[in-house]
């Protein structure tokens, strides 16, 4: 008999955009997050994954806020060795 899975969702608004991130168990220590799918809306093709379900939410947040910043933006890097 196979327990059921257990799914967390995660609202986040990024750039003025609702989202809804579900998270799931791959293994006791793996997690993966995509973008929820809800009926008429497009999910994320590529799963983000951490150690714990919130690491995996944030690294699919992290990337949508990325690719959701005004064209022209970019984040800012450190010098080296700073």
């Amino acid at each position: 008999m196979s327990s059921p899975v257990k799914i967390y969702r995660f609202e986040q608004a990024i750039a003025g955009r609702a989202y809804v991130i579900e998270v799931q168990s791959v293994t006791a220590t793996r997690w993966r997050a995509q973008i929820a799918r809800l009926p008429g809306m497009p999910t994320s093709l590529m799963p983000f994954y951490g150690a714990t379900p919130e690491d995996a939410a944030r690294e699919l947040t992290n990337w949508l806020s990325l690719v959701s910043a005004a064209p022209g933006v970019q984040p800012r890097a450190t010098p080296a060795g700073r």
